[in-house]
């Protein structure tokens, strides 16, 4: 994957050693992109399994995790943890005190600071609902769950085709958004008070209603995404990555692979050549002054480029 990504020829062997020496130098700069990311007021957050050799587990690949957290324009930071505990996001997340937007695992649950607001994602509830017309086609009930959905979707696109800035979209919302979300409550609760319990559309009833207070969150924030499909966009070459790699050699790779994963990622997303990027900014970086490694963060390279 990282071949692919910066343009490089290597064999495995010298590519290990590459990761370990070009993430460790990089790992500073992911420092100031993740201070970056939390001094502002919104964060989408999502994770995805990867497996790694270690003693942990003999015989066989521990599988440990990697936690991204990003928001649209601004950076992209992977972090690296043995398990999928709440302790990974408590330690990234710490004192937060914005919008923390996910898909509903309990792992986000108790993170933040105690002013954290936490956002839901329409896009993992229209999934649960689809996922049951999937296996009915003839289920009305969820049919039109999924088409009411669709529709929140239609007004955040037309808002973003209008251009809208925060507070213009956020009133799009309160208008045509929120009649239709009072609406669907309604909807999910009479769908779950016939459905089977441990039926698909009693489960994706279940997770809506769970998480409506969360869901509806969208409605008294301009800047919330209706969904966190920006942080899934942003694990997605992980996991086509697994196809094509078989681990991370060690648990002390794991932190150098995630650095590198992060400006790979960061750069993707802003258009920014990775190639050039590295180029420019590896060659005399562990010499680099520690309180002014902000200025080499992709961000702010590709500023002073243009």
């Amino acid at each position: 994957m990282l071949e692919r990504e910066t343009g490089l020829e290597l064999s495995r062997v010298t590519l290990c050693g590459w990761v370990m020496a070009v993430g460790e130098l990089l790992m500073p700069i992911v420092g100031a992109m993740r201070q970056e990311l939390l001094s502002g007021v919104y964060i989408e957050a999502d994770e995805t399994p990867v497996d790694v050799q270690s003693d942990r587990t003999k015989g066989k690949n521990h599988q440990a995790y990697l936690w991204q957290y990003s928001r649209p324009g601004a950076a992209v930071v992977f972090d690296f943890q043995l398990d999928r505990g709440g302790h990974g996001p408590r330690e990234f997340l710490a004192e937060f005190d914005g919008i923390l937007q996910t898909d509903g695992y309990a792992g986000y649950g108790k993170v933040g600071g105690k002013n954290m607001v936490h956002a839901g994602c329409w896009a993992h509830a229209r999934r649960y609902f689809f996922q049951a017309l999937q296996l009915n086609g003839k289920d009305l009930v969820a049919l039109g769950i999924v088409v009411e959905i669709d529709k929140l979707f239609e007004v955040e696109a037309d808002a973003k085709a209008a251009g809208l800035g925060t507070a213009e979209r956020l009133e799009l919302r309160r208008q045509q958004a929120q009649p239709i979300v009072e609406a669907l409550k309604g909807r999910v609760e009479s769908a779950r008070a016939s459905a089977l319990p441990r039926s698909a559309l009693g489960k994706a009833c279940d997770y809506s209603l769970g998480r409506w207070d969360q869901l509806r969150r969208f409605l008294d924030y301009g800047q919330i995404e209706l969904s966190n499909s920006l942080a899934e966009n942003a694990i997605r070459p992980v996991a086509i990555g697994r196809k094509n790699w078989l681990h991370v050699g060690s648990e002390r790779a794991g932190p150098r692979v995630a650095a590198i994963l992060s400006v790979v990622e960061t750069c993707r997303r802003h258009q920014i050549p990775i190639r050039q990027y590295l180029s420019s900014v590896l060659p005399g970086l562990g010499e680099f002054p520690v309180n002014r490694v902000s200025e080499l963060t992709p961000a702010n390279w590709a500023h002073r480029q243009s």
